[in-house]
């Protein structure tokens, strides 16, 4: 049990918990109908694509050799012989099942759209890491995150709750998913000496380490400037309220700037975790006390 809870990667799970909230937060703000159950089902069905992307993508690698015992990243359990690749990989397609199982509420609330976006991001959790053309290979692992973590998870809980898709919406996905590939741009600046060797080729392997820095520096600082958007559509509170998570982001910048890589890496990954879980809390009761 302590080996699939370890495979489950349970700091990067803000990725699926954070735009349910926001996006339901936001409906409220704006004075929808807000649906409880169906944000329930959709943080239900968002997770376990979370889980099952994860257990691929922990199989998958071992299998291609990206992780090997030179690892320095978290324990992966493939890798370390603590499951079975066969056992993780029927894991990952056992949470894609149950995570269709909870989206099927879903499509007979939110109809054709819904249905879309779950096979899509069902495909596309599989498509990470396996399939002929592994995103994560190719150096679009970044921009999976931002649009299936960030803008199509918020975009799509919030037209569950209004039927439509607004620019609010948008925004918050954006911000939410440009914190999201933080996670995964420091975990892969951290991996790149490794990822060459197998030609994994990532965003930081493709643009070396000094534009990875850049890179990371940027999907920090993005989502405070895009408070403006907040500002000047009357949402004051939550425009300031998301300043306080501030602190936490300059420490994730200091700390890759200031260090090689290697296991210290790990540190501000988890505080990455904390920056996108702290910033998404924050807007959230921004927009709630909105209302």
């Amino acid at each position: 049990m302590r080996s699939w809870l370890l495979a489950f990667r349970p700091k990067t799970l803000t990725a699926a918990v954070v735009p349910v909230v926001v996006a339901t937060a936001l409906a409220y703000a704006d004075h929808q109908s807000v649906k409880y159950w169906l944000a329930a089902f959709a943080l239900l069905s968002a997770t376990f694509i979370q889980i099952g992307t994860n257990f691929i993508n922990d199989a998958l690698d071992f299998k291609k050799g990206a992780d090997t015992h030179e690892r320095v990243g978290p324990k992966r359990v493939t890798q370390s012989g603590l499951l079975s690749e066969k056992k993780v990989l029927l894991g990952g397609f056992v949470c894609f099942a149950l995570a269709a199982a909870f989206g099927l509420p879903l499509v007979l609330e939110g109809g054709v759209p819904i249905l879309l976006v779950g096979l899509i991001s069902l495909a596309m959790g599989y498509c990470y890491t396996g399939g002929p053309y592994p995103l994560a290979y190719r150096g679009l692992g970044d921009l999976f995150v931002l649009i299936f973590f960030g803008l199509v998870a918020v975009c799509g809980t919030y037209y569950l709750h209004s039927g439509v898709v607004s620019n609010t919406a948008f925004i918050a996905g954006l911000q939410v998913g440009l914190h999201a590939t933080v996670l995964i741009a420091i975990n892969n600046l951290r991996d790149a000496p490794l990822d060459a060797k197998v030609n994994k080729r990532t965003l930081a392997v493709r643009l070396g380490p000094k534009a990875a820095r850049v890179e990371i520096a940027l999907l920090v600082v993005l989502p405070f400037l895009l408070n403006i958007f907040w500002l000047l559509n009357g949402f004051i509170l939550p425009a300031l309220i998301t300043l306080i998570s501030i602190p936490l982001g300059v420490i994730v910048i200091k700390g890759v700037y200031r260090n090689e890589g290697g296991v210290i890496f790990n540190q501000f990954l988890a505080k990455s975790a904390a920056l996108h879980l702290l910033f998404g809390i924050l807007l959230s009761v921004g927009l709630v006390l909105s209302y």
